[in-house]
């Protein structure tokens, strides 16, 4: 690779990184071709962009993102790292536990989830857990439609019992 060719590819990663509001690192060495072909399609059906990088030209370009601090994930910059993009903070999280009940990799070295850092392997099952965006929101509205709904409910039991009431009160009255 030419020094232009590396410098290009240094702003396209930073770039890339400074769009993406959830960036994974992981461990696929030592998986071989077929392995690796798999995790990428599994990948590309999940939404999750998987890219195979040079771990001294990943630093390069998260030191060159200026307005977010990929300072603690520098430590994990060893051995084989692949990154991987989402949408949903726990979209990568969900399909490496899933893929590793067949392999033992790929292995969690590192996330950065909206402005949050996790490391190590170990994050792994709170990863799974964390809640996207639209199922943040989607709790909300239905935390907000919850009491309404109760008080239509029992407007529409007790509204029965009510008018019950009132005929049977009438009728003796008569």
């Amino acid at each position: 690779m030419t020094r232009e060719q590396k410098t290009e590819y240094i702003d396209d990663l930073a770039a890339k990184l400074a769009d993406s509001g959830v960036v994974y690192l992981t461990d696929t060495s030592e998986l071989d071709v077929e392995t690796i072909n798999t995790l990428r399609r599994r990948c590309f059906n999940n939404k999750i962009e998987l890219k195979v990088v040079k771990n001294t030209l990943l630093k390069k370009a998260m030191e060159k993102v200026e307005d977010k601090d990929f300072s603690e994930l520098y430590d994990q910059l060893k051995g084989g790292t692949s990154l991987m993009f989402a949408e949903a903070g726990n979209a990568p999280a969900k399909l490496i536990k899933d893929f590793r009940k067949k392999k033992d990799k790929p292995i969690l070295k590192g996330a950065y989830i909206d402005e949050s850092i996790y490391t190590g392997d170990e994050q792994l099952d709170f990863l799974v857990a964390l809640k996207s965006k639209n199922e943040l929101i989607a709790d909300v509205i239905a935390l907000l439609q919850s009491p309404a709904k109760n008080v239509i409910s029992g407007l529409k039991s007790s509204g029965g019992t009510l008018a019950g009431l009132l005929k049977t009160l009438q009728e003796r009255e008569a």
